[in-house]
């Protein structure tokens, strides 16, 4: 039986969304934390990658932008953390576990364990059903959402990062690794939200000048009361079309809400946008998602 019922399927190009339990078992789920406990375990900080991630407009200028460590993160993976986990001197002023915001962008191509969860079956599966032909994996993180410090996500539209022509080719895959409830900052969408465009795209400015990225266009200002709550259990998927308005709130609990989640592209009569951040390299080009 398909994972991706035909009703599903429906409803997800309906909403822009869509939430399907049982993706991964409780025991792989675990297995992904634990091999993410060791590479932050062996983690080595440079000082000028002591950048702290932000949503907010401005802020996201300066720290990922003037920032060429994010900029040139898309084929490796890389570090990026919260605000005010470091002291005036550099040092951590939470245990480094409790201090990272994400990390990314490449562990789908480099991590033994988080490629096979990519190129898994069920996913393989879910993408033939929504008639993807030639997907391929644009990039991936890992998102902590800490406890207490777990900074919020505004409201956005994937395809602001993430740019084609035409629209409508890019969707993420969200898995829970443990249960994301109210408390610990679950997803919160606009229901079909994704039919409206998108008003602000992140590109980069020309070589050689500062920041490396700007924002051309503003978020549009969405009514609070629009939003509907995307709790998940763990071991369950959200799939996120490009351009549905999501979000979400602080995690003001004691848990963690760990997150693996990346996005995939149709490639066929797709243009990927030169201008976004994020551009496949020698070293990876954007491997096809029906590969294994």
């Amino acid at each position: 039986m398909d994972f991706l019922t035909d009703q599903d399927a429906k409803k997800y190009q309906e909403d822009g969304y869509m939430i399907l339990d049982g993706l991964l078992s409780p025991a792989e789920c675990d297995e992904l934390r634990q091999r993410m406990g060791e590479i932050v375990d062996r983690m080595d900080v440079p000082e000028h990658c002591r950048i702290q991630f932000s949503t907010n407009h401005d802020e996201q200028l300066k720290t990922q932008g003037n920032a060429d460590y994010f900029i040139t993160s898309g084929d490796k993976i890389r570090f990026f953390f919260e605000k005010g986990v470091f002291d005036d001197k550099g040092d951590f002023t939470v245990p480094k576990e409790r201090s990272l915001n994400k990390i990314g962008h490449a562990l789908h191509a480099y991590e033994p364990l988080y490629k096979t969860a990519t190129h898994s079956p069920k996913i393989q599966g879910i993408a033939k059903k929504l008639g993807l032909k030639s997907p391929v994996i644009l990039q991936s993180m890992y998102i902590f959402k800490q406890p207490g410090i777990g900074g919020e996500v505004t409201p956005h539209q994937d395809a602001t990062f993430l740019h084609t022509e035409p629209l409508g080719r890019v969707m993420g895959v969200w898995i829970a690794l443990e249960d994301a409830t109210l408390d610990n900052g679950c997803l919160w969408f606009i229901p079909g939200s994704h039919n409206n465009g998108i008003t602000r795209r992140m590109v980069r400015t020309p070589e050689g000048t500062y920041p490396l990225t700007d924002f051309v266009g503003r978020e549009a200002t969405y009514d609070d009361k629009l939003f509907i709550p995307a709790p998940v259990k763990k071991g369950g998927v959200v799939l996120i079309d490009g351009e549905v308005v999501h979000k979400s709130e602080q995690n003001t609990s004691e848990k963690s809400r760990h997150v693996y989640t990346f996005h995939i592209m149709e490639s066929q009569k797709t243009k990927w946008s030169p201008e976004n951040w994020l551009q496949p390299t020698e070293e990876l080009p954007f491997p096809a998602l029906y590969t294994k």
